[in-house]
């Protein structure tokens, strides 16, 4: 099924998957799977590249990260995914982490085809209640 658009090249015949890049101050968490979802095909964070707690969510930790993502997805079939970046959310910060944009452009330096990237960070729609209790947080 090749399809040809103007300006584009066609896509490579092969698997696509879903890399989910969840990046907060703290770590980046990225996890390839297959379109639906259900499978996982592949798993790396910082904390599996570093050593020390403080530099899990840097972007060197997150690029080597996705360099180590994309070698098992790639052993496995997949050519290109659709990138998906996620910030904490709800109450907490709405802006993904340093890692995240470091991530992405290791996938694409690592040869994966990047069709999309979305955030799908989650944002409270009701006004669910703050932590902190009454008073609120005391320091």
């Amino acid at each position: 099924m090749r399809m040809r658009r103007t300006g584009t090249v066609a896509p490579k015949e092969g698997k696509w998957g879903v890399a989910h890049i969840y990046s907060s101050k703290n770590n980046t968490i990225i996890t390839v799977t297959d379109i639906s979802g259900a499978e996982t095909i592949a798993v790396a964070s910082g904390g599996m590249i570093v050593k020390n707690d403080r530099e899990e969510g840097g972007p060197y930790a997150a690029m080597q990260a996705a360099f180590k993502a994309s070698e098992k997805s790639k052993e496995r079939g997949v050519v290109g995914v659709i990138v998906r970046v996620r910030a904490p959310g709800g109450h907490g910060s709405k802006t993904p982490g340093v890692g995240a944009q470091a991530a992405i452009r290791a996938l694409a330096r690592s040869g994966l085809r990047i069709s999309k990237i979305e955030d799908v960070t989650p944002i409270p729609t009701d006004t669910t209640k703050r932590p902190g209790g009454k008073r609120g947080r005391r320091v």
